[in-house]
Order: structure tokens, then C-alpha cells, then sequence
């Protein structure tokens, strides 16, 4: 997966200090804050879109960092994806603690709060049972770059499997210990599979984690669909999903991406 990370950093991927996590009695942020304000906007916006588009379901969540302060994040109380407003969300520290909520909260923030402990440049993180991905988790065949829009997976997506590291409620992800095991499967790359149960995704943002999520899900279709044609497949080299992340991050790929952001808003609309 060392391609993986040269990739990513042409895309703009800059490692951020962070100093030691926020004390669980801080003070809450001010949510007035324009900045704050627009990624707790796209948390709920992320949340919506991945339900519309079947990557999120009942269950799954959404986070994103602090655009100010690195040792804090925000994700919605524990509540179904679909239903999320911004009076959902509530503010944590690195060791998934909340900040000033006594609301309930997902039992994996783990997740979350693990991988931006371990991974200073990510700014949004999805975990997601995303139906085509499952079956990748549970076999020997790997999840891998087939075509353009799915890159970022490489050569494979490492599979994490909860139960090899002491899982004791099915294969959830509900400690720090845990959180920090699939952070480190996860490494420097953008997705990792989660046995017998999902996956989690890292992004230098929600809204390119949101993306990549959904085209996580759709590679995974893709892949299945070819394998299913029979024959060899021809899988995107290390060089060419280089190349392929370069043009990412090129002039007008900004532009591209945030045309599909408001596309996949007007879809979900305003409810």
C-alpha cells in the first residue's frame, strides 16, 4: 500500500500536529463559527447522501474534524443516517469522549476518533455496511483499482477482523483498543474492510470521504461484475493510479467535485 500514500499526497495530503486530546469538560466550540458551521453542514449532508444512495442504511455514521482545533471531531447522536439535522451533532475529543453532551452517542465513534488520532491530515471519516463491499471483507480476493474512479484502493484494501483483537460484542468496533487496531489496518491508505461487518473510510474531508465511500460501493460492484465475465482482469498499476490521483488534483477537479456534492444534495433535497 506505499503507492497508496504517494498518491495520496498528490492530491494535497499534508500531515497537521496535534496536541494532546481536549479534556472531556472542555468547553463546547462555537458553532457560529462559518467554518464550523460548514463542516457540521456537510456532516449532515453526508449523512443523507450516502442513505440516498444505499451505502448507509439504518445504521452507519459520518464525522468530520475540527477545522481549528485537530484533537476535536463532530458526528451525530446515535440516530439513523437518513434523520440527521445539525441540532444532531454532537463534539468529541481524540479519546471519543463528548464535549459537554450528555446525549447518547455511537458505540463505534471509535472508529472516528482512532484514525484521526493516528492520521493528522484526515478531515472526514464514514464507516458504512455498504452492501456490494461485504463480500470482500469475508473472502480471499481483494478488493482492488479496476478502473478510475476507484484508484485509491490499490492494490487491495486490507481487511480488519474485530475478532482477532479481542472483540467482545460481535465484530463492532466499541473500544479505543479496537480503534486503534483498525486504524493501524487501515495504515496510510483511504479504505478499510471490516470483516463480517464493513468498512471505514478516511478522507482529507467529509465531503471526500462521502465520495469515496460511494465509490468505494460502486467499485465493488464493478469488480464483481467483471470477475463475473470471466477471464483476467486488468487492474489499474501502482503508476497509473498515481497518475490517476495527479489529475485529482489538477485544475478544475475541485470544480468537478463540488458539481457532484450539489448534485447528490439536490437528490436528497431539503428535507
Amino acid at each position: 500500500m506505499g503507492h497508496i500514500r504517494a498518491a495520496l499526497m498528490l492530491i494535497g495530503f499534508a500531515a497537521a500536529s496535534l496536541s494532546s486530546a481536549s479534556p472531556a469538560l472542555a468547553q463546547a466550540s462555537d458553532r457560529s463559527q462559518p467554518a464550523l458551521a460548514a463542516v457540521i453542514q456537510d456532516i449532515v449532508d453526508g449523512n443523507r447522501i450516502l442513505y440516498h444512495k444505499k451505502v448507509l442504511d439504518g445504521l452507519g455514521h459520518v464525522s468530520g474534524r475540527h477545522p481549528t482545533d485537530p484533537t476535536r471531531f463532530f458526528m451525530s447522536r446515535s440516530l439513523a443516517p437518513g434523520l440527521v439535522t445539525a441540532a444532531d451533532i454532537i463534539e468529541y475529543d481524540l479519546d471519543g469522549k463528548p464535549i459537554a453532551d450528555e446525549r447518547r452517542g455511537y458505540v463505534e465513534r471509535y472508529i472516528h476518533s482512532e484514525i484521526y488520532r493516528a492520521r493528522p491530515e484526515v478531515k472526514g471519516v464514514v464507516h458504512s455496511h455498504s452492501p456490494a463491499v461485504l463480500p470482500f471483507a469475508v473472502s480471499e480476493t481483494p478488493l482492488r483499482a479496476l478502473t478510475q474512479s476507484g484508484w485509491f484502493l490499490g492494490d487491495g484494501a486490507p481487511i480488519f477482523d474485530a475478532r482477532e483483537h479481542g472483540a467482545k460484542l460481535g465484530f463492532l468496533v466499541n473500544t479505543p483498543e479496537l480503534g486503534k487496531a483498525l486504524a493501524r489496518t487501515l495504515g496510510t491508505g483511504a479504505v478499510v474492510l471490516m470483516r463480517a461487518h464493513g468498512n471505514a473510510v478516511a478522507g482529507l474531508s467529509v465531503r471526500q470521504a462521502v465520495s469515496i465511500a460511494i465509490n468505494t460501493e460502486a467499485a465493488a460492484v464493478i469488480q464483481m461484475q467483471a470477475i463475473a465475465l470471466g477471464g483476467k482482469l486488468k487492474y489499474l498499476t501502482a503508476d497509473e493510479a498515481k497518475s490517476v490521483a495527479a489529475v485529482s488534483g489538477a485544475a478544475g477537479a475541485t470544480d468537478g467535485a463540488d458539481r457532484a456534492w450539489q448534485l447528490w444534495k439536490s437528490e436528497v433535497g431539503t428535507r
